[in-house]
């Protein structure tokens, strides 16, 4: 990683953190509300981890619809008025 990017990015719990979106959650988003940044980390750390194979999962998922509607597209062209769009795929 060269210097500049070194300097733009947090190491937080082995995720690799937006410079001005780790400073922006410690120094404005947390202040006043009780919340250590070390406990706000741990958190969000742990939803990261527990939403990450979820995520994936969709994103296969919307892949998977998209090359259906991509397919459709290809056979039948674009439709000229919104009935055709009642037979796209499910």
């Amino acid at each position: 990683m060269n210097d500049a990017l070194r300097s733009s990015v947090s190491d937080v719990a082995g995720l690799t953190i937006a410079r001005e979106f780790y400073d922006f959650i410690c120094d404005e988003a947390l202040l006043g509300t009780g919340i250590e940044n070390a406990i706000f980390w741990a958190n969000f750390l742990s939803i990261i981890h527990d939403l990450t194979p979820k995520n994936r999962a969709l994103l296969v998922r919307r892949d998977e619809l998209q090359a259906k509607l991509d397919a459709w597209y290809r056979e039948h062209g674009a439709p000229v008025d919104i009935a055709g769009h009642e037979n796209l795929p499910a």
